[in-house]
């Protein structure tokens, strides 16, 4: 004989587990590779924001900065010094300084993303806007290697470490030139990829399993409870996530800043 609380489920409706397919959102207009969608939106909005905060801040500069100028001379002076000179060095920083702060606020604003109402998805769980980024860091970074070094000056820069010679650069050089040249994109984008992918789900899961539990679990002492706390933790996750959402986009900078010091530096 059923028990009471196997009825209940047995006539609830299946509850949604989240999975990869709820990253794949429905278009807004057209269709196909043409489609507008929430994801693209973002990322488009995202661009705006973050011009139009930074114009906010700087369009009434002052010596005595106020509020919001403060607050954007902060968030450059963290990425021109705390990022870009400490690890490119003080004679060459400048110049890769508006590449490397627009790359850490615009991941910024898409990361937040996945913690404000009403949007609640973070644009970089999408692999294709990650490798869009670490692409540009790859040709960046490549680029001003060969013109440093020159091209088979650059190759010999990447893959032959100072100081070692003789018979193991045999397997020494072609894994210098597998990691350096080759490896390096893809791990920089599935690192913010599956950390914003994971975090985002989490949350989903979290969250719909507390409603699921709250409505449909029998006896409903239990499965309130069990909803609550399931809520709970899903907002102390998110407080979480807000912290790994702001670390993956300084590591996505920082790991930027290195390969272009790595690439322009006198020895490997």
């Amino acid at each position: 004989m059923k028990s009471l609380a196997a009825s209940v489920l047995a006539s609830a409706p299946e509850p949604h587990i989240p999975g990869p397919a709820d990253f794949n959102l429905p278009p807004i207009v057209g269709s196909g590779d043409w489609a507008l969608t929430k994801v693209s939106l973002l990322v488009i909005l995202s661009a705006v924001i973050a011009f139009g905060l930074f114009y906010a801040m700087s369009r009434k500069a002052a010596v005595v900065p106020g509020r919001l100028q403060f607050v954007g001379e902060y968030v450059y002076g963290f990425v021109r010094n705390g990022i870009a000179r400490d690890t490119i060095g003080s004679h060459d920083f400048m110049k890769f300084v508006p590449f490397l702060f627009t790359i850490f606020l615009f991941i910024l604003v898409n990361n937040f993303y996945g913690v404000i109402p009403f949007i609640q998805f973070p644009t970089m769980s999408h692999i294709g806007y990650t490798t869009a980024l670490a692409l540009l860091t790859w040709l960046i970074y490549n680029i001003v290697g060969i013109a440093k070094h020159g091209f088979f000056g650059y190759l010999k820069h990447q893959t032959v470490p100072s100081g070692i010679t003789g018979p193991i650069l045999i397997m020494l050089v072609p894994l210098e030139f597998f990691s350096n040249i080759i490896v390096r994109p893809f791990t920089l984008a599935l690192r913010l990829f599956a950390t914003m992918f994971a975090g985002h789900l989490l949350l989903a899961l979290f969250s719909i399993g507390g409603a699921y539990l709250i409505l449909h679990y029998s006896p409903p002492v239990i499965g309130v409870t069990a909803g609550v706390l399931s809520f709970i933790i899903g907002i102390a996750v998110s407080f979480l996530d807000m912290l790994v959402m702001f670390l993956q986009a300084y590591v996505f900078t920082l790991l930027s800043a290195m390969y272009i010091g790595q690439a322009i530096a006198d020895e490997h």
